[in-house]
């Protein structure tokens, strides 16, 4: 049988990172993919120094249109296949959608879209034969409108519907599907997004590392969403209450002040 092992996308920084550090302390051989492959390597090395195998290190853009099969292909390689696989890679650029660069926005959706979903896809048959789990990260902005990152909070709309669906279509073939939706939580995302981040710390003080804690835990335990934080949690219940055009109001008015 073939080595069973975690793809983590986006794992060379941020969340990705820190649920790089949780599968593999929780005894889970890893593929990590992203970009930057010095930052992979020197995770890649960190891990291993911890007692653990080596992870595998794929280094690859998912802006590109062949990144799946370019993943695809390193993991054949290597002799493994997947028995969880988390889409954590995503980015977002601040600014009204008709001003900001197309082509950037356009990238947003590769990533945060098209690819999540052909390697949900792609190696869905194979966490289907290992009984495994998938782990898409949305983001709670998937739950709003979002005036000035209006790319980035359609993207993870798409996240969690899609991965909701995705749950109710796997479930019976023994494979566990949960959407991870963070808050703002301080990475390098909004350095990348042209955010300024002392609105977002004030709003919810969760660390990477207790986000990746959390959606572990949920995975594990079959959660169809992980919300991190008190605060988060009660935002979905929360909009329930304002009439739509109120929330793309606050919403907008939210995101300017974050500039």
């Amino acid at each position: 049988m073939a080595e069973r092992v975690t793809l983590i996308t986006g794992a060379s920084a941020g969340i990705g990172m820190e649920l790089a550090r949780v599968f593999a302390a929780n005894g889970h051989r890893l593929a990590l993919t992203a970009r930057r492959a010095d930052r992979l390597e020197a995770l890649a090395n960190e891990l291993a120094a911890k007692g653990g195998k080596k992870p595998i290190v794929i280094a690859c853009d998912l802006e590109k249109a062949d990144a799946g099969e370019t993943i695809a292909a390193a993991l054949a390689a290597e002799g493994v296949e997947l028995d969880h696989l988390v889409n954590n890679a995503g980015f977002g650029v601040f600014g009204d959608a008709i001003e900001r660069d197309r082509i950037e926005q356009i990238g947003i959706v590769d990533v945060n879209v098209r690819a999540l979903t052909d390697l949900s896809l792609r190696f869905a048959d194979q966490l289907i034969r290992n009984k495994g789990g998938l782990l898409n990260v949305g983001s709670v902005a998937g739950f709003l409108p979002g005036p000035g990152m209006a790319v980035y909070y359609a993207s993870k709309a798409y996240v969690i519907s899609f991965t909701e669906a995705l749950r109710a279509e796997l479930a019976p073939r023994g494979v566990r599907v949960t959407v991870l939706c963070p808050g703002p939580v301080p990475t390098e995302f909004q350095a990348r997004a042209g955010v300024g981040s002392q609105h977002d710390t004030a709003v919810l003080n969760v660390s990477a590392a207790e986000v990746a804690r959390e959606a572990y835990r949920g995975l594990m335990a079959n959660k169809r969403a992980v919300l991190p934080g008190l605060g988060i949690k009660i935002v979905p219940f929360a909009l329930r209450f304002f009439p739509r055009g109120f929330i793309l109001a606050a919403t907008s008015r939210f995101q300017r002040q974050r500039h």
